[in-house]
């Protein structure tokens, strides 16, 4: 998996590094990310320890990945049993990586993917009254938000989200 393989969406395999699904319904297949620094791969190891700690809450639940990039920690929360996913991601490029990786695991029926910024993205969500069991929020290196945005978007999400259990 050391080559390179670009698609008309900007959507690519990475040269040195690749992702995929770990276990569950799509595991083993790969996923695609945007070139650049723009999303950055969350590890194998990272993605399994993460989901080792879920393991018993996932099946079934209800799973908000903000800050989606590429959507590899949604699409493995719906690969291991999730009843829905909601990706909220304001990049284009990344959007359309997501809606690629979803259809080639098969995982679009329980996905909802918003291409909007996280703020814009709760308030759209906000009207739909969610119910999330689990909220993944992968801040990147740059978070153009600010300590106190961070709080806020927080506590809104603890505000819309009456039986929220974890908040990564």
């Amino acid at each position: 998996m050391k080559t390179e393989q670009k698609y008309d969406t900007g959507c690519s395999y990475r040269s040195l590094y690749y992702m995929r699904v770990i276990a569950g319904s799509a595991r083993r297949l790969l996923l695609k990310t945007i070139e650049g620094m723009d999303t950055r791969p969350t590890t194998d190891r990272i993605k399994e320890t993460l989901f080792n700690m879920l393991n018993t809450q996932i099946p079934g639940c209800t799973f908000l990945d903000l800050f989606s990039g590429s959507g590899a920690i949604g699409i493995e929360a719906l690969s291991r049993g999730a009843k829905q996913a909601f990706f909220v991601e304001s990049n284009p490029e990344a959007v359309s990586c997501i809606r690629e990786n979803l259809s080639r695991t098969h995982l679009e029926e329980g996905a909802l993917v918003l291409n909007c910024d996280v703020i814009a993205g709760l308030k759209k969500l906000e009207g739909r009254n969610p119910r999330f069991d689990i909220i993944f929020m992968d801040l990147r290196c740059w978070n153009p938000y600010g300590r106190e945005t961070v709080l806020i978007l927080f506590l809104w999400i603890r505000h819309i989200t009456m039986n929220l259990k974890t908040v990564f």
